[in-house]
């Protein structure tokens, strides 16, 4: 029989029961449900034959769930009996025959939430659940060993300690060793129930999930967590609930957090400094990490899962500074924008990062660290899952301090602490495959770097303006947005117009000229387009997502060579590297100062290049003109 995606089964199932089931339509009470049965075929001995039909199928999951119920009465209640009818039953009986549940990566209760609470729901409290792909990987990436304490201090349903508990269980742990140093915190209380039920389903004993806030250190009542928390564990394995909107920490706790506070850098040292003062609303990431940090013990080891974000933008540069403060790096690996997308329109695009540390024992910052950039794993931008995985492939260079197969460089490099950038943690920042193909470059080309260039003063580089929606329609001057640059043309019929004072009010400031290149700084895919500013381009507005590049010296470098060289492969590649999450939309920002052109040292090459970048804009730009001037002359008819 083919194995089935648990994603495709439980969809099924669901889709069943709601059709079928008669006095139980909640999705978490029909999800109740198919628990139990996942329970009963999970644990129990259930050799049923084939040919039995759907009543005896459910005596016989009745009596396997009253045996359960006696191993885990902190999940069901002793009174407890499945409401589902036994046609109901046999319906999931059959489709669990065609999932593989012993597979330990799959994780069948996470699988069974997401497909049974709405995307909504889930995505409001930042509740989108780490794959198990990802999941597994700090867990086998971290190897916790019998007797060591394990913490999630934001568990959720509970999937990083249901596979430590796997993972422990099978390196010889026994379920009274493993439900005595896992620890799991989750506010949410249906959540911290689920977490138990999963921990569950590998020991069929209590664990030590509570339902609590971690950032507090409180239960609901207001009471103290019944456990010490502070420099206690092992390990912390977490995937904290990430979103600026999400609220965290009364104004008291946040005192005591040091990146609740503002910092502010030195201009001097070019480090960071924190202030007496509270930020307005930091982020519930940022806290989570901090509080990882402090409960484990010197040693101990930390494997989270945060936003890029956190390690790139020049504002998140103090929490990258504590965290190499405090902690050894391990490892980071960049993973898809597509992880945490679910089936149908669920999950978030947000991208991500695993961080692998250890917390220090001294003051030297001279670690080695691994890094990678996966770019296969997860799922699809429509939620489907991708055959192919990097993770495995990024773990097993890690782990063995292999070098990835050539083209591959991405999967695995190491780089000393001391030379982490502009407190940068991206690994894309960092991949070496960029500088590779450069390198290669050297006896052919001169290799120039853009920043040279400009304190040269033989190019300079200006971003433009936004102008408000109130102006959009004023006018006929085309506001030339990112949208508007493509294959080296500006589009001079954009959707949004803009009236002669307008236009006035921007026209010396933004100084558009013929022979400028418009390039997109900011955006999604468009990021490193480029654009060449003809005659007939010049009296318009462009926004502050564009640089506007222009050649002071053409001497030295002609603007056709230089939108050639701003759009060859290799200076793309970089781009890909220096790109970064910001906000909602990708950023290059002043990184574009960093990119090298290859440029040929052959002057007939250069002169070629040059004359058939021209050619090629001029009949293009005198082709749109004449379709324009067409167009006017039917008008006027």
């Amino acid at each position: 029989m083919k194995i089935k995606p648990l994603n495709i089964a439980f969809n099924e199932i669901r889709n069943y029961l709601a059709g079928k089931a008669i006095g139980i339509t909640r999705d978490q009470s029909l999800m109740h449900e198919v628990v139990k049965c996942l329970f009963c075929k999970m644990n129990a001995v259930m050799d049923i034959s084939n040919n039995l039909d759907n009543e005896k199928i459910a005596v016989l999951y009745r009596e396997a769930f009253h045996v359960i119920k006696l191993k885990t009465q902190s999940i069901f209640a002793h009174d407890e009996e499945f409401l589902l009818d036994p046609d109901s039953i046999g319906f999931i009986h059959d489709i669990l025959n065609q999932v593989d549940l012993d597979d330990p990566h799959n994780d069948p209760l996470s699988e069974l939430y997401q497909t049974f609470v709405s995307s909504d729901a889930r995505g409001a409290e930042g509740q989108f659940f780490t794959p198990t792909s990802a999941v597994s990987w700090l867990v086998e990436a971290i190897a916790p060993t019998k007797g060591e304490k394990i913490i999630d201090p934001a568990c959720g349903a509970g999937s990083f300690l249901s596979f430590s508990a796997r993972y422990l269980r099978a390196n010889g742990a026994s379920s009274k060793e493993i439900n005595e140093n896992l620890f799991g915190i989750e506010k949410d209380e249906y959540l911290a129930k689920l977490a138990n039920t999963h921990i569950a389903l590998s020991t069929l004993s209590q664990s030590n999930v509570i339902c609590a806030d971690s950032i507090e250190g409180k239960n609901q009542d207001g009471s103290p967590i019944p456990f010490e928390l502070a420099g206690q564990f092992d390990v912390v394995l977490a995937n904290p609930p990430f979103g600026a909107k999400i609220k965290i920490g009364s104004d008291e706790i946040k005192k005591q957090f040091d990146l609740a506070h503002r910092w502010s850098k030195d201009k001097i040292t070019g480090r960071f400094v924190q202030t007496d003062k509270i930020a307005v609303n930091p982020t519930p990431q940022i806290l989570f990490l901090e509080l990882c940090l402090k409960l484990l013990k010197p040693g101990g080891r930390m494997g989270i899962v945060i936003p890029e974000s956190m390690l790139s933008s020049s504002a998140g540069g103090y929490v990258v500074q504590y965290l190499l403060e405090n902690s050894y790096l391990n490892a980071v690996i960049g993973m898809p924008e597509n992880l945490f997308k679910t089936s149908g329109k669920g999950g978030t695009h947000t991208k991500t990062c695993l961080v692998l540390a250890t917390k220090k024992t001294t003051s030297k910052n001279d670690s080695v660290f691994f890094m990678a950039e996966a770019k296969w794993c997860g799922h699809d931008s429509r939620g489907n899952s991708i055959p192919h995985n990097d993770l495995p492939i990024t773990l097993e260079n890690y782990l063995n301090e292999k070098k990835p197969n050539k083209g591959e460089a991405h999967l695995g490099y190491r780089l000393k602490q001391n030379e982490i950038k502009s407190f940068v943690l991206a690994p894309r920042y960092y991949n070496p495959e960029p500088t590779d193909a450069l390198n290669l470059l050297k006896d052919t080309h001169d290799l120039i770097c853009l920043g040279d260039l400009i304190k040269q003063g033989i190019i300079e580089i200006k971003t433009g303006n936004e102008v408000g929606k109130l102006a959009y329609g004023t006018g006929i001057i085309p506001f030339v947005r990112t949208s508007d640059i493509s294959n080296w043309e500006v589009k001079i019929d954009p959707k949004h117009g803009v009236s002669d004072e307008f236009y006035q009010a921007y026209a010396m400031k933004q100084d558009v000229k013929e022979g400028d290149i418009f390039m997109v700084k900011d955006g999604t895919y468009l990021i490193g387009t480029c654009a060449f500013v003809s005659k007939y381009d010049e009296k318009i507005v462009y926004q502050s997502h564009l640089y506007k590049i222009r050649v002071i010296d053409k001497e030295i470098i002609s603007p056709y060579l230089l939108l050639a060289a701003l759009s060859s492969k290799p200076v793309i590649d970089q781009i890909r590297a220096k790109r970064f999450t910001q906000d909602i939309i990708d950023s290059l920002g002043k990184r574009v100062s960093e990119l090298v052109l290859p440029i040929p040292k052959d002057i007939i090459k250069r002169n070629k290049i040059d004359s058939m970048v021209k050619k090629s804009i001029d009949d293009r730009i005198e082709s749109r003109e004449l379709a324009r001037e067409a167009k006017a002359i039917i008008a006027e008819i």
